[in-house]
């Protein structure tokens, strides 16, 4: 059951992702890691909330040199709150 609550809220974080990217970043790998957390195996969720930071990292980071500092500001509370999910799960390796 704990397993469950953990894909369900990566997969909240993940959503989250997605929609504080705007709709002409390509944010397809994001949905496609939802759709595997949702649907794969509970083995898998460490491997794919380094992913998923990895992911938010790279939006950011667009965002920034795209000059949206909006957008940045959004990405970057995700992912905040996406490593402190992982921390907190311990889904993180040395953390």
């Amino acid at each position: 059951m704990i397993q469950d609550y953990l894909a369900g809220e990566l997969s909240v974080h993940l959503g989250d992702l997605a929609e504080a990217t705007p709709p002409w970043v390509a944010v397809q790998d994001v949905i496609r890691l939802r759709h595997q957390v949702e649907s794969g195996p509970v083995s898998g969720l460490a491997t794919a909330t380094e992913r998923a930071l990895t992911m938010a990292d790279g939006l950011c980071w667009d965002s920034l040199t795209r000059g949206d500092t909006d957008t940045f500001t959004r990405q970057a509370r995700v992912s905040a709150e996406l490593r402190q999910f992982g921390v907190c799960a311990r889904l993180l390796a040395g953390a």
